[in-house]
C-alpha cells in the first residue's frame, strides 16, 4: 500500500533523555489517525519533527513516496502539511477573511485585492462545509469559530495533511460534535487527518486507526472497528483503570454558602448567584465558557472584588477577603489557567510544590523552611501522580514541564493543604487518562472524608462523574440545579444552552 505520509523509526534525543523511540507510524489518504498517549508519552515531539520544528536524531519522513527533510515549518506548509496548534495562532483585530490569507493575499501589480480574498475564502467554507462569516473580526468570535479560522487557514495554504493538536480541549458539547463532523468530511473530501488528543470516546467516534505512545515507544497501532476505550486505556497506562470509590453517604452541614453574590465589571457578569457547598458534598458547576463561572469562583477565592452579596465560609464571612486570608481560613484552589493564576514558570518545581506551605509548622521553623521535609512530600506527590519532572527533577524550571505535568504538580500541592473546601476548576484540562483517575479518585476520597468541592468542568463527563449536584450557569445566573441520579448530558446541554427542562423534575435556582 502506498501512503500519503510515514514516519520510519523516528527517534529524539535530548542529552540523555528520549523523547521517541524508533517510532514508526503512517498515514494514508482521507484517513483520520488518532495518536494518543499520556502526558510525556512523545506525541508532540513527533509532530514537531513532522512540522519541522524539531530535527530527528535518526528516522526518516516519506511523503508520496518520497524522503523528505523540512528545515521548519515553512518546509512542511510548502509540502502540504499544516498544523492547527491547541492554543490558536490568530491576530484578534484582523478579520476572518485576513487571517486566513495573511501570507498568501491574492495580489494583482501588487495591490491586495480584498474582493478576490473574501470569495476564496467563501468558497473554501462552502466547499469544506465549515460555516463563518469571513467578514467578522476574529476577536468577536466564539473559541469555536476561531478554531474554523484556523482549520480553513492550512486548507486556504494548500494542505492535503492536517494534524489538530488537543483540537476539543476548550470547546462545548455541540462545538465538540461539529468539529468531529468536519474533521469526516475533510477526511471523505480526501484530506489526511491527524488526531492528537487524551479524549478517548472522540477518538472512537471520529478516528479509522488509532496509535497509542507510552514512554515514547508505540505501544500498538490497531483500528477503531477492533477496539475499545478500555484497551486504548490499557495500552496508554500499561494496565486496567480502577472504577471510582463508592460513596459513602453524607449529610453534611453548610460549608460554603454563596448569598445573591454578584460581579460587575462595566456590566454584570455573574448576576445574584446563589447556592451552598455541603461537607461531604461535591457541587459540579456546568456551562458553556463565558457564563460567568470562571468570575464566580474568582470572587469566592478572592481573585476579583464582589459587588454584591456574601461569601461564607464555615458561617464565617470571607467575602472580598485577601486571598492569602481565605485559604488561611480553610480554601484550596486549582485554577483555571494554570500559567496565570496557578505557577510561577520562571521558577523551580519545588518552590511552585511550596507556595502555600512556606508557613506551616510542619515545614517551616523561626522562619527558615524545612526543605528536607519538603521535599519528602513532594516525591510523593511526584510518583502518585507520574509527574514527569525532566531531567533536573525537583530542580526543573516549572516552564520547562508540559502542560499536563504542570497541572498535576498544582493539584497535588492544592489537595495536600487538606482544608475543608477545594474550589476545583478544570482540575484534569490536559492530562491524560491515568492522571485523570488519579485526580478523579483523590477529589472522590476528600469528598468521603467530609470535606467539600466546589467544581467547574468544560467536559461534561467529569461533571457527571463526580458531582452530587449539579448547577447550571447561563450568561451569569444560575438556571437549573439537578441532582446526581437525574442528570444527563442531554439535559444539562439544553441548560447550558439557555433551554429548559421543565417537567423532568429539575429544581429551578
Amino acid at each position: 500500500m502506498t501512503y500519503r505520509l510515514e514516519m520510519r523509526n523516528m527517534t529524539k534525543r535530548y542529552g540523555d533523555f528520549t523523547a521517541n523511540d524508533n517510532v514508526s507510524f503512517t498515514l494514508g489518504a482521507g484517513e483520520v489517525h488518532a495518536i494518543v498517549g499520556e502526558n510525556g508519552a512523545g506525541k508532540t515531539t513527533l509532530m514537531r519533527m513532522l512540522y519541522g520544528m524539531e530535527q530527528p536524531t535518526s528516522g526518516e519522513i516519506v511523503l508520496n513516496g518520497r524522503p523528505v527533510v523540512f528545515r521548519g515549518p515553512d518546509d512542511a506548509i510548502r509540502h502540504g502539511i499544516g498544523m492547527v496548534h491547541q492554543h490558536f495562532m490568530l491576530f484578534p483585530d484582523f478579520s476572518v477573511m485576513e487571517n486566513i490569507v495573511i501570507g498568501y493575499e491574492p495580489q494583482r501589480a501588487g495591490l491586495f485585492r480584498r474582493k478576490d480574498a473574501v470569495e476564496a475564502v467563501r468558497a473554501l467554507s462552502e466547499r469544506y462545509r465549515i460555516p463563518i462569516d469571513v467578514t467578522a473580526r476574529v476577536s468577536q468570535c466564539s473559541v469555536g469559530e476561531q478554531q474554523r479560522v484556523e482549520i480553513l487557514k492550512v486548507l486556504y495554504q494548500g494542505a492535503d495533511i492536517i494534524v489538530l493538536d488537543e483540537p476539543t480541549a476548550v470547546l462545548t458539547p455541540l462545538e465538540v460534535k461539529e468539529l468531529l463532523q468536519t474533521i469526516r468530511h475533510l477526511a471523505e473530501s480526501g484530506k489526511s487527518v491527524i488526531l492528537i488528543t487524551h479524549k478517548l470516546k472522540e477518538v472512537m467516534e471520529v478516528a479509522d486507526r488509532i496509535t497509542v505512545l507510552r514512554g515514547g515507544r508505540v505501544t500498538g497501532t490497531v483500528s477503531r472497528q477492533e477496539t475499545s476505550v478500555d484497551e486504548l486505556a490499557r495500552l496508554m497506562v500499561g494496565r486496567d483503570l480502577q472504577p471510582l470509590s463508592e460513596r459513602v453517604s453524607l449529610d453534611g452541614r453548610p460549608l460554603l454558602q454563596v448569598e445573591n453574590l454578584t460581579v460587575s465589571d462595566r456590566q454584570t457578569i455573574v448576576d445574584s448567584v446563589t447556592f451552598t457547598v455541603h461537607h461531604g458534598e461535591i457541587v459540579g458547576i456546568a456551562g458553556v465558557s463565558g457564563n460567568g463561572q470562571s468570575e464566580l469562583l474568582q470572587a469566592i477565592t478572592g481573585l476579583r472584588p464582589v459587588t454584591a452579596g456574601r461569601v461564607l465560609l464555615g458561617g464565617k464571612d470571607v467575602t472580598n477577603r485577601p486571598v492569602a486570608a481565605i485559604r488561611e481560613a480553610g480554601v484550596a484552589h486549582v485554577p483555571e489557567d494554570r500559567y496565570l493564576w496557578g505557577t510561577a514558570k520562571q521558577e523551580s518545581v519545588e518552590e511552585n510544590a511550596l507556595m502555600g506551605y512556606q508557613r506551616k509548622p510542619a515545614f517551616s521553623r523561626r522562619g527558615v523552611i524545612l526543605r528536607d521535609a519538603f521535599r519528602r512530600v513532594v516525591e510523593q506527590w511526584v510518583e502518585r501522580f507520574a509527574i514527569k519532572t525532566g531531567s533536573r527533577h525537583l530542580q526543573e524550571q516549572a516552564g520547562n514541564l508540559s502542560g499536563g505535568n504542570l497541572q498535576k504538580l498544582i493539584v497535588a500541592r492544592e489537595l495536600g493543604q487538606q482544608t475543608p473546601l477545594l474550589v476545583a476548576a478544570e482540575p484534569t484540562r490536559g492530562v491524560d487518562i491515568g492522571a485523570m483517575e488519579h485526580i478523579h479518585q483523590a477529589l472522590i476520597e476528600k469528598r468521603n472524608s467530609g470535606d467539600g468541592i466546589l467544581l467547574v468542568s468544560s467536559e461534561l463527563s467529569e461533571i457527571l462523574a463526580l458531582s452530587d449536584r449539579i448547577l447550571v450557569m447561563y450568561k451569569g445566573r444560575i438556571v437549573g440545579e439537578l441532582k446526581r441520579s437525574e442528570a444527563t448530558e442531554e439535559k444539562i446541554s439544553v441548560l447550558m444552552a439557555g433551554g429548559s427542562i421543565h417537567g423532568s423534575g429539575q429544581k429551578a435556582v
